[in-house]
């Protein structure tokens, strides 16, 4: 049975509703006759649909033909209207016909006769095999020009019909070179939406047709390596040359980065920031679901090579995503460094001139770039910091649901006590004799909620670079004073967990240290450096001093700049703006008190604040959309269907949703967005307990409409999003058509908001801190996101838990009825700058790269 959409127990079908049941999951073949003639061509990604094809009788001979073609089997290829090729060195064994000449995707155009034309190009896309509403087979390709790949344009819809379609759907794969020859052109009604070619090919037996299949050519172990003789050269665009929609070749180097990690769907993230000589900035955000074949960066500085690369537009700047066939090469950016590439494919190319580009690169990189030097190393922390550590797993275990313990070494020894994580030693994996024999020299990390998944994959032995690890000081119950190591969950700062090759520098470096360890000295060390130790020894450290300097750590810490010295705000007050300023101080009052009102609304374009609207206003948007019915016309088109219930209450309302489908079929609910016109407030919020998103329409005559930008443009789980009216410019919600087109639609809000012409606004926390130190008193602002307080400014106003730790950081930062000099310390990072107008001139004070201490809630 055919899997559906669950009904909506609010309302009930309206009556003669052409589309009254709930949409399945994908349109039975059977359907075709029972279905509208619209939805048929619907299906099919044509408005106008495929045009009747007479059909002919075939003689006894015809009937019989050839022997049927099996997958991957070679045939007749005199006889055969489709031809499978073989390719030996890059070469073809069978020529094409002499009289065929081809056209490339540029000069591609109606009202020429294209019998002795042929197109070549790589199958980046391949739809199911259907039949049409007269029987004839019909199967959908997309070819990609690699000729053009830079162009915005890049690939084309080609449309086979019966005995052809079903030959090539048996052999046909992605990734096969595909030439099609006396081919016919028409206009393609789906371009706008898709993105293709204005044109498709139309091509079948009975129109003297012809299609030569060459498969994607299989690796075997010795070809697996980058060839240089015969790759083709590459043309690499300057980050300042970048233009919306093309995909593109590029280098560039590593500014930032968060290694890979599960995003809210099957597949892997990883977020990449890079720069170039040109000085612009590139930030990339890649999906797959191949850990493999994202980019192995493994620290800033690192130089990667994209092929492939979809640009896109966004609030005014470029932003990277995978296409089709992306691949990625990284190198170490360090001058001097070998030039071996870490590559996400197993088969590439690299050409002798690109070693020109690395080392101009990584000689701008040293003289322009502020990049950190190597991790940091046990004997070198500190409590109170964030910091990146090279080191090898030696155990690992299970602590509870939402955390996971590494321990790890790195043949250093930690100066301070160290926590060691209570678990069962049957729980402990690793080598026993081993753990025994480093338990001076190794240290329990901790890693939470999203980074366990990794954590438990990991195997005993691997190196690891562990970024943004958290030292922070805590006291056992005999008050001994520790310090313990924390990964925090999210992504902020980069937090994450990297597998290090044993090919790589830092490791081989680590190896040869480690193997130097004499694991015989290290059992005979006084046990320091474990809080389970039964005594310390003043020899190896004096905790007491330790206690003594770190008795009033500050409950903010620096997520950067730790190397700047403190600045006393007498000083800050009397010098001249702009300038920034590390900072020690009290929070002796801030604003607003009652903390829902320090949520705001920003725009990044304009600069604009503004209140959040509460429910009642979006309510009263709905209702007054609602008295607007549904346009019958714009119901279920190419690349949605339409539902429409008719509610229980007294009004009798109607309501319309529109599924959005992806590759002519409807997805799972947590992947769907849908389209709603007619519902109220509580039936919205219903359906995004269920779907992934919801975005409130409205009828016109030609096309769907976002409803006023007093209401949120869409919404996501419990997140509304609200677009900037004096940025934006709204654009038709067909627009959307082109997201629902891609390989994998992420249904991301900023790129829904791009293609709808939405600048949108962000959730952000604005507040006056007035902060003293002895010496002056100034007020600085507050502008957060989500990295001061840890918490995600777009979550809070429908999460009561985190409005609670908003409010106990609050008291914990500055806790209400206690005097100035029992205040705790608070670590800062703060800018000055001008404001100025035509009467007067201030400098103001802002708070930046602060968070809050991962230990004062």
């Amino acid at each position: 049975m055919t899997p559906r959409f669950p009904r909506l127990r609010l309302c009930r079908p309206a009556e003669g509703s052409a589309r009254a049941r709930p949409a399945p999951w994908r349109s039975p073949p059977e359907a075709g006759g029972r279905r509208r003639r619209a939805h048929e061509r619907a299906r099919l990604g044509m408005r106008g649909g495929p045009r009747p094809r007479k059909r002919r009788r075939k003689s006894v001979e015809a009937a019989a033909g050839p022997c049927v073609l099996c997958p991957r089997r070679e045939t007749d290829k005199a006889a055969m209207p489709v031809q499978l090729l073989r390719t030996v060195k890059g070469e073809s064994e069978t020529s094409l016909p002499s009289h065929l000449q081809q056209e490339d995707l540029e000069h591609l155009q109606e009202g020429f006769d294209h019998t002795n034309k042929y197109f070549q190009g790589i199958v980046v896309l391949s739809h199911p095999l259907v039949k049409l509403g007269d029987g004839t087979d019909f199967l959908k390709i997309v070819l990609q020009d690699l000729d053009n790949l830079c162009s915005r344009i890049n690939s084309i819809n080609i449309l086979i019909y019966g005995k052809m379609a079903v030959d090539c759907a048996k052999i046909i794969q992605s990734g096969d070179t595909v030439v099609v020859a006396g081919f016919k052109l028409a206009k393609s009604p789906t371009a706008a939406e898709d993105g293709r070619h204005c044109c498709h090919l139309e091509a079948s037996e009975e129109d003297g047709s012809a299609i030569y299949i060459y498969p994607k050519q299989k690796k075997n172990a010795a070809s697996e390596t980058a060839s240089v003789s015969v790759a083709p050269k590459y043309v690499y665009t300057p980050l300042n040359h970048l233009k919306d929609g093309t995909i593109v070749n590029l280098y560039g180097i590593v500014k930032f980065f968060k290694p890979p990690y599960v995003s809210k769907g099957t597949d892997y993230c990883s977020v990449v920031t890079l720069v170039d000589p040109s000085n612009e900035k590139l930030t990339c955000t890649l999906f797959n679901g191949n850990l493999d074949s994202l980019p192995k960066i493994y620290k800033v500085g690192d130089i990667v090579r994209f092929h492939r690369i979809k640009i896109r537009e966004y609030n005014g700047q470029m932003q990277g995503i995978t296409s089709v066939g992306f691949s990625s090469l990284t190198f170490d950016g360090n001058v001097g460094a070998p030039v071996v590439p870490r590559a996400s494919s197993k088969a590439y190319t690299f050409m002798d001139e690109e070693l020109k580009i690395i080392e101009q690169l990584r000689v701008w990189a040293a003289s322009n770039l502020s990049i950190s030097g190597p991790a940091a190393k046990l004997s070198g922390v500190q409590p109170m910091l964030f910091f990146d550590l090279t080191c090898q797993l030696v155990g690992k275990a299970q602590v509870d649901g939402s955390s996971f313990l590494l321990k790890v070494w790195d043949g250093t020894k930690c100066p301070y006590p160290t926590w060691k994580v209570p678990v069962e030693a049957k729980d402990l994996e690793g080598d026993k004799v081993l753990l025994q024999q480093l338990r001076n020299l190794t240290v329990d990390i901790l890693v939470y909620d999203n980074h366990v998944q990794l954590a438990k994959s990991l195997k005993i032995g691997n190196f690891l670079r562990i970024y943004s690890i958290h030292t922070k000081q805590a006291s056992a119950a005999a008050d001994v004073s520790h310090i313990e190591f924390h990964l925090h969950g999210g992504t902020c700062y980069g937090r994450g967990i990297g597998v290090l090759p044993e090919s790589n520098p830092d490791v081989k470096e680590l190896k040869d240290f480690l193997e130097s360890v004499h694991l015989s000295d290290s059992q005979n060390m006084e046990s320091v450096s474990s809080v389970e130790s039964d005594s310390t020894s003043n020899d190896t450290i004096d905790l007491e001093s330790h206690l003594q300097i770190y008795q009033q750590l500050p409950v903010t810490v620096l997520t950067d700049h730790q190397h700047f010295s403190n600045t006393e705000l007498k000083t800050i007050l009397n010098s001249t703006a702009p300038q920034q300023y590390r900072i020690r101080a009290k929070l002796k009052n801030y604003k607003p008190q009652e903390l829902y009102q320090s949520l705001k609304l920003h725009c990044s374009n304009c600069n604009s604040l503004q209140e959040v609207p509460d429910g009642d206003s979006f309510e009263f948007i709905l209702q007054d959309s609602a008295l607007t019915a549904s346009n019958p016309e714009l119901h279920n088109t190419s690349w949605y269907d339409s539902v429409t219930w008719t509610t229980q209450d007294q009004n009798q309302r109607k309501i319309t949703i529109h599924f959005v489908r992806h590759d002519e079929m409807l997805q799972h609910p947590e992947d769907t967005l849908l389209m709603i016109e007619g519902g109220k407030l509580k039936e919205v919020r219903k359906l995004t307990k269920r779907f992934k998103c919801v975005i409130p329409v409205r009828s016109t005559e030609d096309d769907l409409e976002l409803l006023d930008l007093s209401a949120p443009f869409l919404l996501q789980g419990n997140i509304s999003y609200y677009g900037c009216k004096q940025c934006s410019s709204p654009k038709p919600i067909k627009n959307l058509s082109s997201i629902a087109a891609e390989q994998q639609p992420s249904w991301e809000p900023s790129e829904i908001a791009q293609v709808l012409g939405i600048k949108p606004l962000q959730y952000v926390f604005i507040m006056k801190f007035t902060l003293v130190d002895g010496t002056g008193a100034l007020n600085a602002y507050l502008f957060d996101y989500e990295k001061f307080f840890q918490i995600p400014a777009s979550e809070i106003l429908t999460n009561n838990f985190l409005q609670q730790k908003m409010q106990m950081t609050m008291n914990m930062l500055c806790p209400p009825g206690r005097k100035l000099d029992d205040l705790p310390w608070l670590d800062c990072f703060i800018k000055s700058y001008n404001v100025r107008d035509t009467t007067e001139h201030k400098v103001y004070y802002q708070i930046f790269d602060t968070t809050v201490a991962g230990d004062v809630i």
